[in-house]
């Protein structure tokens, strides 16, 4: 049977579908509200971008699996592309082993930071951000409880015939030495409960608990006790002071994130308690096929919540409210649970702080990649920057323009070339303008454009893809119609950067493009922006200099235009002149001139 039989036996049900290659792997796993449409989509002339057609051209086979509602479409999808690992799903790429904090199945049970998950019915709590994050819980831990940190196999037969000594860490008061019967199964029981609601984020509770402890001792004159559990009360609330990233306590939500990045995206999730971070991840996402947005940040967290079930979490543990910048593409998946978009509010503030630390995520991957394989990074950047500006061709080549007059005087133009993402500088070049009267930045940026294009032309020199123009509307036309007056227009992409919102303008479009302000893309359009900016001010600085050089040696008789052009080159300021010897300044100008300029600045020859 061919694929457009299989097509047309797909039923109208939720499920999920599998594509096979010619040697019958996996390639692609999806899950679908209704199968047939879902399914057909795919085989459609129209509408596919490039990496999906590219898979689409390997299917060799369909299977599909109907099941009873998308919830567990859902559930089946996710366990399938675990078994499959297919080619072009989205993979979640773990960087890092995180740190967990391990309740340890034994009896008297030890606490512990630990990178290694073990099913031996041990408790599990975390993921933590950092290893600094589980440390400083494990402390505060330690300074509220006494437990035991020793190995041994402690037995209620063992304790009873006392094969067991008390260590150092009992002498120092920070174990209660259960070994030896100091302390029984059901008081230790208590504290690893109360540990257990701190991991959890229940901090309040035992704030409250250990508040009444401290005036119940305090009432019967135990001063001593009541200090001890005041302490205690103390260090939790400082601890969760600390751990507070909203105003309002009472919160508990789930908080996802995602930017993107070209074929990559970065996620972060935030799970909040009582308005604290009790568990935090940052992941990569490599996306295989082009996918919207939406399907990725369900990805994202049907893909959370598969590892927190790995590591021992129970279905539904999770608050009922998740935070997210957009609906996901998930809308039944998870029964009992609704989808917030902030707008506004502490919501909106764990938002943009799991946004921070996605793009941090992005930022080290980036700068990770920048060193160890510049190639892919650079061709990555320039990816990213067709794809934002819609380009049918790669911009390797690029150049931008910026015009530099103070109230018309000395109007000189810039051309900064950028080939692979970074500066070339020795294709740099400066222009003077020649044929314009006065400040005329619209005639001027024609000029420059069609001196610079022209000349490529006619010594056949390779034309930029990308001609960047610094400057707004006005400028932008103004190099439109010298490229069209040279019949360009078809065979480089040109767009104007505004410096007050770094919006992206575009010929014959009315309105303004914006690239997020986090991308590669926009970026490297400001840097070499900025780069044109520097370099074209710096000539300009440069001639007004010496223009005002050569006004000041007008006065001096004997000492022609061309001499005043040479010393104003050579020394710049009236200031280096006189500081000149004057051999060198013969060398620069004659003996006739130099001997007329000493006389003038009268200036000792020796």
């Amino acid at each position: 049977m061919d694929l457009s039989d299989k097509l047309k036996m797909l039923p109208h049900a939720p499920g999920v579908y599998r594509f096979l290659d010619d040697a019958g792997t996996v390639i692609y796993v999806g899950k679908a509200k209704d199968l047939k449409n879902r399914v057909s989509q795919y085989f459609r002339p129209n509408g596919l971008n490039r990496k999906t057609r590219v898979m689409v051209s390997k299917i060799a086979d369909i299977h599909h699996t109907v099941v009873g509602s998308e919830s567990d479409a859902f559930l089946l999808e996710n366990n399938l592309i675990k078994q499959f690992q297919p080619r072009y799903n989205i993979l979640l790429k773990d960087g890092k082993t995180y740190p967990w904090i391990c309740l340890r199945n034994e009896p008297f049970p030890r606490v512990a930071v630990t990178r290694r998950f073990v099913r031996d019915g041990s408790r599990y709590f975390g993921p933590y951000s950092s290893a600094m994050h589980a440390h400083n819980l494990l402390a505060l831990i330690n300074s509220l409880y006494r437990l035991r940190t020793c190995r041994l196999p402690l037995t209620d037969e063992g304790i009873a015939k006392g094969k067991f000594k008390v260590c150092l860490d009992y002498h120092l008061g920070r174990c209660a030495g259960p070994c030896v019967g100091k302390m029984s199964a059901r008081e230790y029981g208590a504290q690893t409960d109360a540990i257990i609601q701190i991991l959890k984020g229940n901090s309040w509770s035992l704030i409250k608990d250990f508040e009444r402890r401290m005036k119940e001792c305090a009432a019967d004159l135990r001063f001593e006790e009541a200090q001890e559990w005041k302490e205690k009360m103390e260090l939790l609330e400082k601890h969760y002071a600390k751990s507070l990233i909203v105003n309002a306590k009472g919160i508990n939500v789930d908080v996802f994130n995602v930017i993107f990045e070209g074929a990559e995206a970065f996620g972060s999730f935030l799970r909040v308690h009582d308005g604290g971070i009790i568990q935090s991840m940052n992941l990569e996402i490599r996306m295989r096929i082009e996918e919207d947005e939406a399907s990725v940040l369900g990805s994202f967290i049907s893909g959370i919540y598969g590892k927190l079930r790995d590591y021992g979490e129970e279905a539904g543990a999770g608050p009922a409210e998740i935070v997210v910048p957009f609906l996901p593409d998930m809308p039944e998946a998870l029964p009992g649970v609704r989808f917030t978009v902030p707008v506004k509010g502490d919501r909106l503030a764990l938002l943009e702080l799991g946004r921070k630390n996605a793009a941090a995520l992005k930022f080290e991957r980036l700068k990770h990649e920048e060193f160890v394989n510049p190639e892919e990074h650079s061709a990555r950047i320039v990816e990213n920057l067709r794809k934002d500006l819609g380009m049918d061709v790669p911009p390797v080549h690029i150049e931008c323009f910026d015009n530099s007059n103070i109230q018309g005087t000395n109007p000189v133009a810039s051309c900064v070339v950028f080939r692979d993402g970074a500066p070339s500088k020795k294709d740099y070049r400066h222009f003077n303008i020649k044929t314009v009267v006065g400040a005329n930045d619209f005639a001027s940026m024609k000029e420059v454009v069609n001196r610079r294009y022209s000349r490529l032309l006619a010594e056949g020199q390779e034309l930029p893809q990308l001609i960047v123009i610094d400057g707004g509307r006005g400028q932008v036309n103004a190099a439109y119609e010298a490229l069209d007056e040279l019949g360009i227009i078809g065979r480089v992409k040109l767009i104007g950067l505004a410096k007050r919102l770094e919006e992206v303008i575009v010929p014959g479009d009315p309105y303004p493009h914006f690239i997020d302000r986090n991308s590669t893309s926009l970026r490297v359009l400001m840097h070499i922006r900025d780069e044109a900016h520097r370099f074209g001010i710096t000539h300009h600085r440069n001639r007004r200099s010496a223009s005002s050089l050569v006004s000041e040696l007008d006065n001096i008789p004997g000492v022609g235009a061309v001499s005043r052009e040479k010393l104003a080159v050579k020394y710049r300021t009236v200031q280096r002149i006189r500081n000149a010897p004057y051999r060198e300044v013969v060398n620069v100008i004659g003996k006739r001139s130099a001997d007329a300029l000493f006389a003038y600045f009268g200036l000792d020859k020796s």
